[in-house]
């Protein structure tokens, strides 16, 4: 089982559910990411760009594989993101709460997605 201190060793991120309104969680998430130093990149369908970044609609049209995803989207959305990972092979997903349910946590579970389930805010 991964833990927070092991994640954040990672340096390459997405934020699913990535925001410009600098009230929601996806903005304040992305925007500490990228003042840390992690190589992060936006995922939201809505957006062309956050923080000048270029944005991506979803995981299978970034252009490299990220190490962790931060899931910032309810556990509705979540579960495509659940999908795209274990196609992609991505292994691991940071949970902020509210974004997942015993549905979203059975999907990773059978699909082999480690899952991590904390404030990223609170972890950095």
């Amino acid at each position: 089982m991964i833990n927070a201190v092991e994640l954040l060793k990672l340096k390459n991120w997405v934020v699913v559910g990535a925001s410009e309104n600098k009230e929601k969680y996806g903005y304040k998430i992305f925007k500490r990411l990228k003042d840390l130093g992690y190589n992060v990149l936006p995922v939201n369908p809505n957006y062309e760009t956050i923080l000048g970044e270029k944005c991506y609609p979803n995981l299978m049209s970034l252009p490299q594989k990220p190490d962790v995803i931060n899931l910032v989207v309810s556990p509705k959305y979540g579960l495509k993101t659940i999908e795209e990972a274990a196609e992609l092979g991505i292994k691991y997903i940071w949970l902020q709460p509210g974004t997942y349910n015993n549905e979203l946590l059975d999907l990773a579970k059978e699909k082999g997605v480690e899952t991590l389930q904390a404030c990223v805010l609170v972890e950095t």
